[in-house]
């Protein structure tokens, strides 16, 4: 376990390195990119992008994102199907950005393409989830610096958000897993030059109960560099338990460090999590359970073309046994794995289409709890491809 760590944090370090590096020796003219299509939603952008301004109705937009998928996959779930077409975003968004009194709302439907889990169709995903109505907030902006939102709130917590397109990759990764998407609560957000300092009270996974605190503290080291402590968790137990409300994790605290690197056309983005849920007498749990790891994000934008390669790579690591009685947050107390995720993507003014070749390796697991159709599989091979349109 030590071993791992500190390959992690070496893998942190050589990557931050390299990028500070590459910021000190390339003090060329910056590159400015195209207006991101997420920052609609106040969220870092993946490499798609909206060209073109959304409808504007006296200063509320309106724009959207219409997208498909087909996937093949071996280690097929239950329920699963080894190959399938969905509807992967249909959805609109209508926001007032500016002024004193902003709002937000995004409508429609989506799936949840994941990672080593089974994929649930849109049909099913939109009402099992967050609801045709999956995100929207009140704002209250009384000065550039400082803000209110009170709502179903994206989530501050990890380098990933909820919908495809909003990601360098179609599916979420193994670290997505344990975290938290939307969130309904109240987030109050403040910046003072290059710090940004966000923090929420919220229900955590969706629970529908007011008990997590959650914060985010980013620093802009420069136009190129920037670097965020983030965390949150629960402040008390409970046994809130559905399909968007895990038991264990809407239990958790969770800690990471995310770096964020942009050069010409190069994106990298390191980030180290850990994670933690104790035991507890109401879980049924008598020891406590951690997880740790790391990932690496890094995307090439082919000048001119249209065209980017995002990568993926991810390696995480849990702590407790089934004898002890901790809670299973993998593929069975103890367990690991490791994946590889890699998203050929081209973009045409409104127009994208992605392909995406993924593999998930596990270990140490208990039978049962794993992959494929009887839960013993240890590895997963996934093939995309996703089209759509961005308006």
């Amino acid at each position: 376990m030590k071993k791992r760590i500190l390959l992690l944090l070496l893998l942190f370090i050589v990557a931050l390195g390299s990028a500070f590096a590459q910021t000190a020796t390339k003090d060329t003219a910056k590159v400015t990119p195209p207006q991101p299509f997420v920052s609609m939603l106040g969220m870092a952008p993946g490499p798609l992008s909206l060209t073109t301004e959304p409808l504007n109705f006296g200063g509320i937009y309106v724009g959207g994102v219409a997208s498909g998928l087909v996937q093949f996959q071996n280690s097929v779930f239950p329920g699963d199907k080894p190959i399938q077409s969905d509807v992967s975003n249909a959805q609109i968004f209508i926001q007032k950005p500016n002024g004193i009194f902003q709002f937000y709302l995004q409508l429609g439907a989506y799936s949840l393409p994941d990672l080593g889990v089974p994929y649930i169709r849109s049909g099913i995903a939109t009402n099992a989830f967050y609801g045709a109505f999956p995100q929207g907030y009140l704002k209250l902006a009384p000065t550039s610096s400082f803000s209110i939102e009170v709502g179903k709130l994206p989530t501050l917590i990890g380098a990933e958000y909820t919908f495809s397109f909003e990601n360098m990759n179609i599916q979420r990764g193994l670290l997505w897993n344990q975290e938290n998407a939307v969130n309904r609560g109240a987030q109050v957000n403040y910046t003072a030059g290059p710090v940004t300092l966000s923090v929420s009270y919220n229900d955590g996974l969706y629970s529908n109960n007011y008990n997590w605190l959650s914060g985010s503290l980013a620093y802009a080291v420069n136009s190129a560099n920037t670097l965020a402590l983030i965390g949150g968790g629960s402040t008390s137990r409970t046994t809130i338990s559905t399909s968007a409300t895990p038991l264990y994790l809407n239990n958790e605290q969770i800690y990471e460090l995310i770096y964020t690197h942009t050069s010409g056309q190069w994106t990298f983005v390191p980030y180290l999590q850990y994670t933690k849920v104790p035991q507890s007498p109401l879980l049924g749990t008598t020891q406590d359970a951690t997880t740790f790891g790391g990932a690496l994000f890094v995307s090439y934008a082919f000048p001119k073309s249209g065209f980017s390669l995002p990568v993926r790579l991810e390696y995480i690591s849990s702590t407790g046994s089934v004898a002890g009685g901790a809670s299973n947050l993998m593929y069975g107390p103890g367990s690991n794995a490791w994946s590889a995720t890699v998203t050929p993507t081209y973009q045409y003014k409104r127009f994208f289409a992605r392909g995406e070749l993924s593999y998930v390796s596990a270990g140490s697991t208990t039978s049962g709890l794993v992959l494929g159709p009887n839960g013993t599989d240890t590895n997963e091979f996934r093939a995309l491809l996703e089209v759509g349109v961005l308006f």
